[in-house]
């Protein structure tokens, strides 16, 4: 988000890549998206007349203004436009929405394929990228003090970077520790913590070296309240309007563009989290079932807490539930709990391993 909206030299194209901290969703196929949906896959995106006034998206719309005038930013209103990706492109103060959240058949082909931000997840984004447009509408970033506490600006952005987990230098706000990417995002991440209703701030985060940061954000907050944007209107980036391609393309690019863990030796350690002697009978049941019952929220823990794109979560986690089937192992109903707790273990340290080294397992 922010400058990964930049330009493509400067990055590589991603969605929460969110063109950001995700790449384009992880896509399964197209036979699973019900048939009312499958219909648009041949529209182009730009003839499906899609709206942000009176659809899903507008209500958050309105909810970031409200909290905005709540911190008492009275001039501050970035505008907010469908486009393909989360972001603020080429340092606008402006809102580009993902197109999908603004179509209830578009949301449920987004659901189908990967798994849709939810509600608290909308307005996480929304704040953060509101924490750029502030930066740019108001130009904080040229400043010698936004430098001292945030970094340069202008320092290369890096999508594969090595975050320092546990960082109190940082605020927490979305998956990860996105605030350690770049000094652009820190501010974001810092701007979305301040703005967030009964986030609790000062409280959450006393003691922290992050604190001197969320204290200019509410200092700046009051300073430039009443005063007008040094940028007051940002351009966009590409809009809805503009989109060529159809559903169907948009997706399929999405498929080009995943990341796959490849063929991981799984065997040996599934073995000993499921080691339910093949003789039992009762009160077994198959651990692939298991682990898909409980895909999201797996896949929510590990990509929280790692920082791992979530894509590459995703397929970390079906690649174990993939090796679980073809060893046919098994699960003890009453030790259930155990097991999803060990594969949470399991699957983070797994993705630990892949932030330090580059890969999940070593050879």
């Amino acid at each position: 988000m922010g400058q990964d909206s930049r330009a493509a030299s400067e990055m590589s194209t991603s969605k929460a890549g969110l063109r950001y901290v995700r790449l384009r969703p992880s896509v399964a196929n197209f036979e699973k998206a019900p048939a009312e949906v499958q219909e648009i896959l041949s529209k182009p995106i730009r003839q499906l007349g899609l709206k942000l006034e009176g659809s899903p998206l507008e209500r958050f719309v309105q909810q970031l203004y409200k909290e905005l005038e709540a911190k008492g930013l009275h001039r501050f209103k970035p505008k907010c436009y469908l486009t393909d990706e989360w972001g603020c492109p080429n340092m606008e103060p402006v809102i580009g929405i993902p197109f999908y959240l603004a179509d209830p058949k578009l949301q449920r082909l987004e659901s189908e394929m990967n798994d849709i931000e939810d509600a608290r997840q909308v307005m996480m984004y929304m704040r953060h990228e509101a924490g750029h447009a502030f930066n740019y509408a108001y130009a904080l970033y040229k400043s010698e003090e936004w430098r001292t506490l945030f970094g340069p600006f202008r320092r290369p952005y890096r999508d594969n970077y090595k975050p320092v987990p546990f960082s109190r230098q940082f605020v927490r706000h979305m998956e990860g520790w996105y605030a350690q990417k770049h000094p652009d995002e820190d501010f974001a991440e810092t701007f979305a913590v301040w703005l967030t209703p009964r986030s609790n701030w000062r409280k959450r985060y006393k003691g922290w070296g992050a604190m001197k940061k969320l204290l200019y954000m509410d200092r700046m907050g009051r300073k430039l309240g009443d005063a007008e944007p040094v940028v007051a209107r940002g351009d966009t980036d590409i809009t809805v309007e503009e989109m060529d391609v159809t559903v169907g393309e948009f997706y399929q690019q999405a498929l080009d563009q995943q990341l796959i863990p490849g063929e991981l030796p799984l065997d040996t350690d599934l073995r000993d989290i499921f080691n339910v002697s093949r003789r039992r009978r009762k009160n077994v049941r198959p651990a692939v079932g298991l682990l898909e019952e409980n895909r999201k929220v797996l896949v929510d823990k590990v990509n929280y807490w790692t920082g791992v794109q979530r894509p590459l979560v995703k397929k970390l986690v079906e690649a174990i539930e993939a090796k679980a089937r073809d060893l046919g192992l098994r699960a003890d109903i009453k030790c259930e709990r155990d097991y999803l707790t060990e594969v949470t273990v399991y699957a983070t340290a797994l993705a630990m391993n892949y932030i330090t080294r580059g890969k999940f397992i070593l050879p």
